[in-house]
């Protein structure tokens, strides 16, 4: 099989022009996406591209979740060049293929709107650069793939049966992921490597690090291409964090890296015990002091809370170490440049932009006040009792959604990161979830009491 050539990535508005002549492209969808991270789009012909550019798209954004009111409904997307990509699964349909492109949302009168998750994720990078910073981010998203019934609807009955890193010629989602690693890379992902993940029917694939934002977008996009491979196999994919119990969930472990502004690291310390620069240090202290607020942002969902419990690999303490996986921060082997700190709670549910931003800024933070983290811890955590983890200063992340809302309401940090417009609606949204699901009597439930009272 010939290798997959690497598509010519635009930056202007006349590169995106060619390219669409180039490949016959017949429509184009406006991409954006809501504060919960659903993508929203609009589809436009390939000849309406130039007004798009020019005027941007026009949207009623009070039917969108945590937008506007009604009475200041209209808005519109002004479509990114550098986020152009042919929609691989199109290519060869009649008429020619279609492709994408994402947006930033503004008021009618163009300033940029506050509840914009990308333009967020924006704010939160302007004020990386004032530091004298970029910031890279390289993610670690798993799914499941489940077959589906005669219907066609999802079911949680997983694809295979293997296990991590598993090879097996009859291993039903090697040629499904196989499919996926294509259509990504001809959207322009770098696939660094893709295999089995450690419960049945659970794969992992990892493309490499890019900048903050693009590295958002591309989550975004990857949760789609996932999906719509996955069902062009006849299957069900899943981001769901913990869709089955008693195995281990979905994790997304994030790997993030400070650079200054001539791409050196601020990272590495070649005199340091574990390499680490004071900014590292200092920048993962910041993470530490707020991870209990910005959980609630990088495991947004009811479900997330099933998934961050001691024993199923998913950590759960708030303490960093290098080779410890109990613990909520790891530091990689790697010298130099690659020299990042692992951030291992996050789970692929989240609404990228935000979870970045909220990241990103709790790590600026702890760079601004000077924050120094506790001592590494060298033993697994999982095996401490209540006792060793007070003396050792452990403590643990919200064990529900509720509790991490309201640890997100009283860090002022994190609730500076959202903003007002964007806080209130996401606080709003994610209270009336776990609301509803307080109030719902679960299988587990009869089971375990109908018969015993």
């Amino acid at each position: 099989m010939s290798p997959i050539e690497t598509p010519k990535q635009p930056t202007t508005e006349d590169e995106v022009f060619e390219l669409v002549d180039e490949h016959d492209v017949e429509y184009i969808r406006i991409q954006f996406t809501d504060i919960l991270g659903h993508v929203k789009n609009v589809a436009i012909p390939a000849r309406q591209l130039d007004k798009a550019f020019d005027d941007g798209i026009w949207f009623d954004g009070s039917s969108i979740e945590g937008f506007v009111r009604i009475n200041e409904s209209d808005m519109r997307i002004e479509p990114d060049p550098s986020t152009f990509a042919i929609l691989p699964w199109t290519e060869g349909e009649e008429g020619g293929p279609a492709a994408r492109l994402i947006g930033d949302v503004y008021h009618e009168h163009g300033e940029p709107f506050a509840g914009d998750p990308r333009s967020i994720l924006r704010s939160t990078l302007e004020r990386a650069d004032d530091m004298g910073y970029s910031v890279n981010v390289g993610p670690e998203p798993e799914f499941f793939l489940f077959e589906t019934d005669e219907n066609g609807s999802p079911t949680t009955k997983p694809s295979d049966a293997g296990g991590y890193f598993d090879f097996d010629p009859k291993e039903v989602g090697s040629p499904v992921r196989r499919d996926m690693n294509e259509a990504l890379e001809r959207m322009g992902f770098e696939i660094e490597a893709s295999h089995h993940e450690v419960a049945e029917g659970q794969h992992e694939i990892d493309f490499k690090y890019a900048d903050a934002l693009t590295t958002a977008d591309r989550v975004s996009t990857f949760r789609t291409v996932v999906k719509v491979i996955a069902q062009n196999h006849g299957y069900h994919a899943t981001f769901m964090p913990k869709p089955i119990s008693g195995i281990n969930g979905s994790g997304m472990h994030c790997h993030l890296s400070l650079f200054d502004n001539d791409g050196g690291t601020e990272m590495y310390n070649e005199d340091d015990e574990f390499g680490l620069s004071k900014t590292a240090y200092t920048f993962m202290g910041g993470v530490l002091d707020h991870a209990e607020a910005f959980t609630a942002i990088t495991n947004p969902i009811v479900n997330s809370y099933k998934r961050l419990v001691p024993g199923y690999e998913a950590p759960v303490y708030v303490a960093w170490s290098t080779r410890n996986r109990s613990s909520l921060v790891r530091i990689p082997r790697a010298e130099g440049a690659g020299k990042r700190i692992e951030l291992r709670s996050p789970d692929p549910s989240c609404n990228p932009y935000l979870a970045f931003a909220a990241m990103i800024n709790a790590g600026l933070d702890g760079v601004e006040k000077g924050t120094m983290p506790d001592d590494a811890i060298r033993e697994n955590i999982y095996e401490f009792d209540e006792a060793k983890r007070r003396e050792q200063g452990i403590e643990s992340l919200p064990g529900s959604l509720g509790e991490a809302l309201e640890a997100l309401e009283q860090d002022e940090v994190m609730t500076e990161t959202l903003g007002e417009h964007t806080l209130e609606k996401f606080v709003e949204a994610k209270k009336a979830e776990y609301k509803e699901y307080s109030a719902q009597v679960s299988p587990w439930e009869i089971d375990r009491y109908l018969q015993e009272f």
